[in-house]
């Protein structure tokens, strides 16, 4: 039978009881579970409501706090602006895709590593700890600009499906509606009244 997710109470004053070992713990320590990528729910303990997400939540705030930030200002204000927009469902998924192919390319790194040298050889061990030590900060950088890439191909994206929308609906009569480099009102044949100068 599988072993069940692992449950964190939080209560009222704010601490976290994890109810596997019967004790109460830090978010560094759910950090480390997060790293160790051992499932777990975080509830409230007087209400149940799940807490996990906004647990998450603070873990990289504090991260972001710390010396080296994986996101930038203006990547952050564009994640804002999503929220409300037609596109904040997809670019969740989006977001999430993107991440999850690039923990597979590290995973796949450290196969490598462990297939060339051996998994279970101290030296090989030694050399993927100084390898990660000192990518670490190239890492986090690399991430950020994957991160900054994915953004702006995602708003090329949304700016081509706008675009191609109001082209699609120049033909109908709608009230207001401004079609693309005009203005509301503006018919046709004001453009076709032009006399061409150059033929």
């Amino acid at each position: 039978m599988a072993e069940q997710s692992r449950l964190i109470k939080k209560y009222p004053n704010r601490r976290l009881y994890d109810t596997r070992t019967s004790s109460y713990i830090t978010l560094s320590d759910v950090k480390e579970l997060v790293l160790k990528n051992e499932g777990f729910q975080v509830v409230d303990a007087k209400s149940n409501e799940d807490l996990t997400r906004s647990i998450l939540l603070q873990i990289i705030l504090e991260e972001e706090g710390g010396g080296m930030p994986m996101f930038t200002s203006d990547l952050l204000s564009q994640m804002i602006r999503f929220y409300g927009n037609a596109m904040q469902g997809m670019m969740g998924k989006y977001l999430e895709g993107n991440i999850k192919a690039f923990t597979d390319m590290q995973s796949k790194l450290q196969d490598q590593a462990q297939a060339m040298y051996g998994e279970n050889n101290p030296a090989s061990k030694d050399l993927w700890a100084q390898f990660l030590n000192f990518q670490g900060p190239a890492m986090q950088s690399m991430m950020g600009a994957y991160m900054e890439q994915s953004k702006n191909m995602f708003m090329q994206m949304q700016e081509q499906i706008e675009n191609q929308t109001r082209s699609m609906l120049s033909g109908f009569q709608f009230p207001n509606f401004v079609a693309p480099g005009g203005k509301p009102g503006e018919k046709k044949e004001a453009a076709e009244e032009q006399t061409p100068e150059k033929k």
